[in-house]
């Protein structure tokens, strides 16, 4: 298959049927890959959307410059779909965030900001929009952008409804700007509204790379907790030893959010006597060797 530009090889990712895990036959639990897209996550699906309708408003042209915070996956994104467009790119970030993801936004041509470790995401997105205001770059603003969660109500819904032939009863995803499981929510439910939406979050204390228990100021403002059925906690360990399952397992490498949101799965799966779970695994697990995910 050949593809004009990058950006079109972008979504129709695989499911893979692990339900080999649930132990019971009458539950189906499917793993939705994200790592399969050209950037290496779920983000470019948002990234491009938020980008291309800027585009088509007349937001932005070739050579402006846009500036985002991000935690990671969302900068590669936004750094491989600007390049290919004429746009420069700021990416502010936590200095927390992991070697690799931090070389491969520089590859693909983004000027990498770091802020202080211990202000996280939080002062990430702070300092971007200091920047912004100050230097009058276009902030693309996930976290409030409609166009973020629109990707995945007009992509990444739809894909799910047609591969499991209209027959999924529940759907999980990590929250981070919760842009993924707003926008297959309301893709779905227009579908059947007894599809149950469940998120999953970090327990209170734990931090988990892509996943996020915000608080009431920065809770993103696109995230309608009305289209959220039910949410659950997972710990770090938690999502730790379920990335690495899925890893020795089934050959799904993912990262620790991809394991949270996969133990969430299992719970659900461990509750009912049939159904059939899809969950989102978000990104590929190489972009954590340089971490103790999988030491």
């Amino acid at each position: 298959m050949v593809f004009e530009n990058i950006t079109n090889s972008i979504g129709n990712t695989p499911l893979i049927d692990a339900s080999v895990l649930t132990g019971k036959s009458k539950v189906r639990l499917f793993l939705k890959l994200e790592g399969h897209n050209p950037g290496g996550s779920v983000k470019d699906r948002a990234a491009f959307n938020m980008i291309q309708s800027a585009i088509d408003r007349g937001d932005i042209i070739s050579g402006d410059t846009l500036i985002e915070a991000t935690s990671g996956n969302t900068g590669i994104a936004l750094a491989l779909i600007a390049s290919t467009l004429g746009l420069k790119l700021k990416i502010v970030m936590s200095e927390g965030a992991s070697k690799e993801r931090i070389l491969t936004m520089r590859a693909l041509g983004a000027e990498v900001l770091l802020t202080a470790a211990d202000q996280g995401i939080e002062g990430a997105r702070d300092y971007a929009v200091k920047l912004k205001n100050q230097n009058g770059y276009y902030m693309l603003n996930q976290f409030e952008n409609d166009d973020n969660w629109k990707a995945h109500l007009k992509t990444t819904g739809p894909e799910i409804w047609q591969d499991t032939n209209g027959e999924i009863s529940h759907f999980v995803s990590a929250m981070g700007t919760t842009g993924t499981i707003m926008g297959v929510s309301r893709f779905l439910k227009q579908k059947n509204k007894a599809i149950q939406i469940v998120g999953a979050q970090p327990k209170d204390g734990d931090s988990i790379p892509g996943i996020r228990r915000w608080s009431k100021d920065y809770l993103p403002r696109i995230y309608n907790p009305n289209d959220v059925d039910r949410i659950i906690d997972v710990s770090k360990n938690q999502a730790t030893k379920t990335a690495r399952l899925l890893a020795k397992s089934l050959g799904v490498f993912g990262g620790m959010s991809s394991g949270g949101a996969a133990h969430v799965a299992l719970r659900l799966a461990s509750e009912l006597d049939e159904g059939i779970i899809v969950a989102i695994v978000c990104d590929r697990g190489d972009r954590y060797l340089s971490t103790d995910l999988f030491q």
